[in-house]
């Protein structure tokens, strides 16, 4: 589609889906910069939340004709505000099956809603997923550079494991790094460091990979500096030990069979490709991490480990727990079992 729309050839009618509500903003700018010059954009186009818009509003907005332009656009978002049955998604409808040629009409669905399968069928279906750890750094790097600045390899990677793989907190974060260096030199990792508020060695997968590696007297030091970090919380700091650790208990599982070193590692890196987990941890450096992490556990310890963990996210998420540090150290003095690293 990015390339079409680049040529000039607009459609009628796009439809966004997709959990990566970022990247479908940056689709919006996309075709509206290509359907329409900054002069004309007064007058001919119009953004409009579908909660706002009855079905005669609705009609308005799509067969209202361009003022001193060759097209106008509408962009109607948060499809998901209409209820099921509702006459403005018949309204939609009826349009959709017989477009104005001079109106571009960009319908956006909410992250975590279904696709319409007649919108889809009926329009240019966009389906924007969540994007893989590469393609988080790739679009860090580009972010970069459209605010002006470039930024060192080493300093993305700390970025995206400070913040993790949210686009707009890291956009933000962008920008802030723009305005505070922006002398045409390339950012570095201390300089990120310094914004962010987090010392490389020192982020929620730094903590995950000393719990993987039974290293307790570490966890322990890096949960007491983790956890206050802005952004952190300790369900989030469990849902990603809870990742690891079934991680590692599917290496351990795949070792018993026989693979080891970097037949395994290609092994488990397969197994990340096909499922595309959510997170900005490199699939590569997480294969490694579970590969290397075999060696401290047993499938029994792995398997408690797992109820623990579990166990403690679900206590965290009651009204009868308070004190979210305790939660923690409680568990991963449990996960030690004694073996806490020399």
């Amino acid at each position: 589609m990015h390339r079409s729309v680049k040529r000039g050839e607009i459609a009628p009618i796009y439809y966004l889906t997709g959990d990566a509500d970022v990247l479908k903003d940056e689709l919006v700018a996309l075709i509206v910069d290509a359907a329409l010059e900054s002069a004309a954009r007064d007058f001919n186009l119009d953004t409009r939340a579908a909660g706002d818009l009855d079905p005669a509003a609705l009609h308005t907005l799509v067969e209202t004709l361009p003022i001193l332009a060759e097209r106008r656009v509408v962009v109607i978002k948060a499809l998901e505000q209409w209820r099921k049955g509702a006459r403005t998604w018949d309204a939609l409808r009826s349009y959709v099956a017989r477009p104005s040629p001079s109106t571009v009409l960009i319908l956006v669905h909410g992250a975590g809603e279904p696709p319409d399968a007649g919108l889809a069928r009926a329009g240019t279906h966009v389906a924007v997923a969540v994007p893989g750890p590469d393609a988080i750094r790739r679009w860090v790097t580009a972010r970069a550079r459209r605010a002006g600045i470039e930024m060192e390899a080493e300093a993305i990677e700390h970025l995206v494991r400070a913040v993790g793989p949210d686009l707009a907190h890291l956009g933000t974060e962008v920008e802030k790094l723009a305005a505070a260096v922006g002398d045409g030199r390339p950012v570095t990792p201390a300089e990120v460091a310094q914004l962010v508020g987090v010392n490389r060695g020192e982020t929620i997968e730094d903590w995950v990979d000393a719990v993987a590696a039974r290293d307790v007297l570490r966890a322990l030091r890096l949960a007491d500096g983790v956890l206050p970090q802005a952004g952190v919380t300790a369900v989030r700091m469990l849902i990603a030990l809870g990742t690891e650790l079934v991680g590692i208990r599917l290496a351990r599982a795949l070792a018993a069979g026989g693979l080891v070193g970097a037949r395994l590692e290609r092994a488990l890196l397969e197994q990340l490709r096909r499922v595309r987990p959510v997170g900005g941890r490199n699939w590569e450096a997480q294969a490694r991490s579970w590969a290397s992490a075999v060696q401290h556990w047993t499938p029994d310890e792995l398997d408690q480990a797992i109820r623990a963990t579990y166990q403690a996210d679900r206590a965290l998420k009651s009204t009868t727990v308070s004190d979210d540090r305790a939660t923690l150290r409680s568990l991963l003095l449990s996960l030690g079992a004694g073996k806490a690293a020399a």
